[in-house]
């Protein structure tokens, strides 16, 4: 299959995949210790946690909440940026197994992303989980010919960062969410496939990213130079970069 043609056909997974985020992101984006919601802004329990936030009782997805405009662009942000780092996952790795890993795992990094930055809180089931299956997959793909990835760095990296998140959340809590922590296990298996060199690649490039925001949020003066921000996309996006400099190196 030809490079294009393989984007194409990421892009495609990640634009349905993505589309089917709004459900689990209303109702995990809950303020902590709060339970998930069930019920639509109307009221309606809510079945099921893909797809639309739409409820099947009203038809509706949060009166008063955004209209269809708000409604749309719910739907639309989500399916694009999984469609776009489909891509270029795909750009990057080609035809090596461990891509099916990547694009499985895409989608639930964007669900992520989109709960931290909504109420600040990456929830329990989807980054433990992220980790596990990360880790599985890997193994998986270490099995299959053509990869280009060790299993065990991917192990000791995710331990390795974990720990490091670990330290620095007992330094700072309050800086640092003990959410970040468990995802940075996850993202420290992802970025040890292709070795130490991408681990501290993309530690790095997640650590910059956050303070380039942090930055320029003080710059304007929309918070404070004290004030918490959502560190998990930053995390996922610094894991993302350093992923496709290694998945294009190895």
């Amino acid at each position: 299959m030809s490079t294009g043609a393989l984007m194409a056909a990421a892009a495609l997974w990640g634009a349905l995949a993505g589309a089917l985020l709004p459900r689990a992101a209303y109702r995990l984006a809950v303020p902590a210790g709060d339970p998930w919601r069930a019920r639509c802004p109307a009221g309606h329990p809510l079945r099921g946690w893909l797809g639309r936030r739409r409820c099947g009782a009203c038809g509706g997805e949060g009166q008063g909440e955004g209209g269809g405009e708000g409604q749309r662009t719910e739907v639309l942000l989500p399916a694009l940026a999984t469609a776009l780092t489909c891509a270029a996952l795909a750009a990057a790795t080609g035809t090596r197994p461990e891509l099916a890993v990547w694009l499985l795992l895409a989608p639930v990094g964007v669900l992520l992303a989109v709960v931290d930055l909504r109420v600040q809180r990456l929830p329990d089931p989807l980054t433990l989980p992220l980790a596990g299956a990360a880790l599985a997959l890997l193994g998986l793909a270490a099995l299959l010919p053509e990869h280009a990835g060790h299993w065990p760095t991917a192990l000791y990296g995710a331990l390795a960062l974990g720990a490091g998140y670990y330290a620095l959340y007992l330094i700072n809590p309050a800086g640092m969410g003990f959410g970040d922590v468990k995802l940075a296990v996850g993202m420290g298996a992802v970025l040890g496939w292709y070795g130490w060199s991408t681990v501290l690649l993309g530690a790095f490039a997640g650590f910059l990213l956050g303070a380039l925001y942090g930055g320029a949020l003080v710059v304007v003066r929309r918070t404070g130079r004290k004030s918490a921000i959502p560190f998990g996309p930053f995390l996922l996006a610094g894991a993302l970069t350093g992923l496709l400099i290694g998945a294009y190196a190895a």
